[in-house]
């Protein structure tokens, strides 16, 4: 049996199907000549350590993880990143050795990184309107925090979940907290759809009149047509509005440099995954 030498990398989840990371990061391998291979790998919740561990024994050097799992990796990472810690959750595993696992979470640096270099839209001194309070929410605020914005709200069906998510960064940030129909007075200058309402073609009740001049919105899902959050956006005369696909290819671009120490440039790579959606 020939020894496995080439560094091996895949994601991790549960379902694992529709991953584009394969395609991202081959693509991210071929631009920076670094020689690994990266693969999908659909794990049961109450199988992940052990399959983290024979993956790791297998010449496995890093890991991304997706939807069940990033709270399970959080618990098995023996070491993790501030925003990790931060975020509750690890999207990123840099394997060392056997239970020598740092966790990461580059899924609020990639959504600000789409944002402010690839779109030029800064966060500084803005006011932010967030729909959501679970995982993926929690996941951005950190990063967004960092680029000091003038406000930042969070929106959620259920107030008590969004006041807990407000207080778990409320020693580095006054966050306020609203349930979506007293947002009738507020505007803002860029609402985030943090929600998984557009995965079911559905959109968060959301008011008229959210938006200011000059405004921004941004669905951290994506897909080949607008999501619901992109066509209220258009409605209600956003002056830009931006689906989620900028985000995923830029989280994997941290990723990829946390384990390669290289970055890879990103914008070909957006671009010809978009083709093939």
């Amino acid at each position: 049996m020939n020894k496995i030498t080439t560094d091996r990398y895949a994601v991790m989840g549960n379902p694992i199907t529709h991953s584009k990371s394969p395609q991202i990061h081959q693509q991210f391998a071929k631009q920076t000549n670094e020689e690994l291979s990266y693969e999908k790998i659909k794990v049961e919740t109450e199988n992940f350590s052990a399959d983290v561990t024979s993956f790791q024994q297998e010449h496995g050097k890093g890991l991304n993880i997706t939807v069940p799992l990033k709270e399970e990796a959080f618990k098995l990472a023996t070491e993790l990143t501030g925003r990790a810690r931060r975020a509750g959750a690890v999207n990123t595993l840099i394997l060392n050795a056997e239970n020598n696992y740092v966790g990461d979470n580059t899924d609020g640096i990639g959504l600000v990184r789409d944002l402010t270099q690839n779109y030029d839209i800064s966060l500084t001194g803005k006011d932010i309107l967030i729909l959501g309070a679970g995982g993926a929410v929690r996941g951005i605020l950190d990063p967004f925090i960092q680029q000091q914005p003038a406000r930042i709200v969070i929106a959620n069906r259920t107030l008590k979940r969004a006041q807990d998510l407000a207080k778990d960064f409320s020693d580095i940030a006054n966050i306020e907290v609203f349930e979506y129909e007293k947002l009738a007075s507020q505007e803002f200058d860029i609402i985030i759809n943090g929600t998984s309402a557009s995965l079911s073609g559905d959109l968060p009740p959301l008011p008229d009149n959210l938006l200011k001049n000059n405004s921004t919105t941004y669905d951290m899902m994506y897909g080949k047509e607008d999501t619901p959050f992109m066509t209220w956006s258009k409605e209600n005369n956003a002056t830009h509005v931006f689906d989620g696909l900028g985000m995923l290819v830029e989280q994997a671009a941290e990723s990829f440099y946390c384990w390669r120490k290289v970055r890879p440039e990103t914008q070909t790579v957006i671009a010809s995954i978009r083709k093939g959606l």
